[in-house]
C-alpha cells in the first residue's frame, strides 16, 4: 500500500463522507475508471483496425461471392 495525500473538490469530499472506508471507495472508483479507459482505448483501436482493413475485407468477400455464385444456377430447380 502507498499513502497519498490528495485534494478533492468540496462537493466530492462531502459526497464520500457517507463511506466508512474512503480509501477503499476511492481505490475502487479509480480502478473502475482505469478499466473503462482501457476498454475505450481497445474499442478505438478495434474500430481503427477495422477501418484500415475494410477494403481488404471487401475484396475477399467479393472474391468469395463470385466463387459461390458461379455454381448457384446449377443448383436451382427448373
Amino acid at each position: 500500500m502507498k499513502r497519498l495525500n490528495i485534494t478533492l473538490p468540496e462537493r466530492i469530499a462531502e459526497a464520500i463522507e457517507v463511506y466508512q472506508n474512503k480509501s477503499k471507495f476511492i481505490a475502487e472508483a479509480i480502478n473502475e475508471k482505469i478499466e473503462k479507459d482501457k476498454k475505450e482505448k481497445l474499442d478505438t483501436l478495434l474500430v481503427e483496425g477495422y477501418k484500415s482493413e475494410c477494403s481488404v475485407d471487401k475484396k475477399i468477400n467479393k472474391e468469395w461471392e463470385d466463387a459461390t455464385l458461379e455454381r448457384w444456377p446449377d443448383r436451382w430447380p427448373g
